[in-house]
């Protein structure tokens, strides 16, 4: 395990991003369950289980993770992956990066995950999307709302 407030590494990231997928995925299911609940209700005699095209299944998938990713950064600073493996979306400065950010972080890991990758090779760990916004993902086991891990690093003399 990493010290508390250390940049956290791609492999970390990645476990937490797949626990994030699965979020997203339950998501979906729930959505598409409560879309046939829906039809069942209104036309219960002439039901069929809805059919989505692949384009707008993408779609939506893509719509759901920007929304859950979005408001998890906005508001705690971290995803349910990102709560099981000790992990915190922070601004450079440390502190929450807000709706704006977090709602373009979120399109930008959506729209190109890959970015993730960069971490492994960024000496300050951080994917193009850090890079691009300015954020940062550090560790934070506990469980204080990030105040110990917003908290100004400390640079050894």
């Amino acid at each position: 395990m990493s010290a508390p407030g250390g940049h956290a590494g791609v492999v970390t990231r990645s476990l937490a991003a797949a626990v994030d997928t699965a979020v997203v995925a339950v998501a979906m299911v729930i959505v598409y369950l409560g879309t046939a609940a829906v039809r069942f209700a209104f036309m219960p005699l002439a039901f069929i289980w809805p059919r989505p095209g692949p384009v707008f299944s993408v779609v939506g998938a893509a719509v759901v993770a920007t929304a859950y990713l979005s408001a998890a950064w906005a508001i705690t600073g971290r995803t349910y992956g990102g709560g099981l493996l000790g992990l915190r979306v922070l601004s450079a400065r440390r502190g929450l990066i807000g709706w704006p950010r977090a709602i373009l972080r979120a399109v930008a890991c959506v729209v190109f995950p890959a970015g993730l990758l960069w971490a492994a090779v960024s000496p300050t760990r951080r994917s193009l999307q850090d890079l691009l916004l300015g954020s940062v993902v550090v560790y934070d086991w506990h469980r204080d709302r990030g105040t110990r891990a917003m908290a100004p690093e400390e640079v050894p003399r």
